[in-house]
């Protein structure tokens, strides 16, 4: 589910450039090794080997970048601000399944960060004050000390075992 859940799943792109690495280095080795064994013009297979490095290269990184990404981002501070929340009906800027937005502000009413927010009923225009935690990438995590549901309450080691599997399928 998260980083080391695709991390797992990039091993086998690891794995297979792995193999083809090495293959592509003893296409170049091996006539050195045993020249009357093995025919010098095997060098020519060399690159489709080599792109098969490159490609699983891409392979991992491709299945690593929003993981990684993610993670970076959690790296970044978590605000907390004693101002204000607001929140707003939709624009016309809006996308179709938007609700309106959520925005914290600061005692002086300037808008520290907005969200959008999805939703079917339309969100009031409402501002009222409040102790509000928050990180840029994540949304509000609890307001007046209130968990949003952004984050979970309980973290188990490593993530594991954080989606349940006793869920009732409707």
């Amino acid at each position: 589910m998260g980083f080391f859940g695709r991390l797992s799943i990039a091993i086998e792109p690891l794995l297979c450039g792995l193999v083809f690495g090495v293959i592509t280095f003893g296409v170049f080795v091996a006539p050195r090794l045993s020249p009357k064994w093995v025919n010098p013009d095997i060098v020519v297979i060399a690159p489709v080997f080599g792109l098969g490095v490159l490609g699983s290269a891409l392979w991992a990184l491709c299945v690593m970048f929003a993981p990684a990404r993610a993670l970076a981002h959690t790296l970044r501070p978590i605000y907390v601000v004693d101002g204000y929340i607001r929140y707003r009906t939709r624009d016309t800027g809006s996308a179709d399944d938007s609700n309106g937005y959520i925005a914290v502000l600061t005692d002086d009413r300037i808008v520290a960060c907005e969200w959008p927010t999805l939703g079917e009923i339309e969100l009031p225009n409402a501002t009222r004050p409040a102790l509000c935690e928050f990180s840029e990438y994540g949304g509000v995590h609890s307001i007046d000390g209130r968990s949003t549901g952004v984050l979970p309450s309980r973290m188990p080691a490593l993530g594991v075992g954080m989606h349940s599997r006793k869920e009732e399928i409707v």
